[in-house]
């Protein structure tokens, strides 16, 4: 494959997971005995990702265990926890070298394919988009980032739920945290992000408003099994997916 068109990945796995009531860091949660992250890595080599940073912070140590003996895998430390685009930045020093797409996954969503990955990669190479997010469309949309398109179907934001009006919370397209970026602008333009939000922490979705003001050209593709793009923020959510694993129905 073109170099210039090899993505590799950073995953996102610095978080602690408080609401998962569990000492363990978040991604070190078990789902169907194996554990969160492991289940996006396998996903990601299935897609043909085999250089993967996965971004570390909350009991790095456990988190690097996870990963032991796997080929590939490299570690970025997230020292404090500043948000999604402060985590991705952590990651600089490895993959600045890299001039192919930047594949950016959550370590807690361990339910997108192999497939859906790669189909990510290709659409984002194919069409020369500067960032091109994975979004699905859902039944109950509330709590997620809402994806915001204009007239002929570009988009042209994320609103996040706090920060979304009354029509944007009708919205049912939302955004997976999951992104491919091009290589080239993509430190570069993280630096320019604030974080003048509620939290003080630097987001991502504030990356895709800044391209869309810079004119850079943003692509979506939306999940064909929009249940991949649950993540796990609370032991009911590990209950679901484990259900839906085994075949069984996952709970309200």
């Amino acid at each position: 494959m073109d170099a210039k068109k090899e993505a590799v990945a950073v995953v996102l796995a610095a978080g602690k997971g408080t609401r998962m009531k569990t000492e363990l860091p978040k991604v070190a949660v078990a789902l169907n005995g194996k554990p969160l992250l492991n289940h996006v890595i396998d996903h990601l080599k299935e897609a043909g990702v085999h250089d993967i940073v996965v971004v570390v912070g909350y009991k790095k140590e456990e988190v690097q265990a996870l990963c032991a003996g796997i080929p590939g895998i490299r570690f970025a430390e997230q020292k404090e926890q500043l948000g999604t685009a402060h985590a991705v930045l952590c990651a600089e020093e490895l993959v600045k070298g890299h001039t192919g797409p930047i594949l950016v996954a959550c370590g807690d969503v361990p339910m997108i394919t192999g497939d859906t990955f790669r189909s990510l990669v290709s659409t984002h190479n194919q069409n020369g988009f500067s960032a091109t997010l994975l979004s699905a469309k859902v039944e109950v949309p509330t709590g997620y980032g809402r994806i915001v398109r204009n007239p002929s179907g570009e988009v042209v934001a994320i609103v996040e739920e706090k920060d979304a009006n009354e029509e944007q919370k009708k919205i049912d397209e939302i955004n997976t945290g999951t992104y491919v970026f091009s290589s080239e602008i993509l430190f570069e333009s993280l630096r320019k992000i604030g974080n003048s939000n509620a939290q003080g922490e630097y987001y991502l979705p504030d990356l895709v408003e800044l391209y869309k003001k810079e004119g850079k050209k943003l692509g979506a593709v939306i999940l064909k099994n929009s249940g991949e793009s649950q993540g796990v923020n609370s032991p009911t959510d590990l209950e679901n997916l484990s259900a839906i694993l085994n075949g069984g129905v996952a709970a309200k």
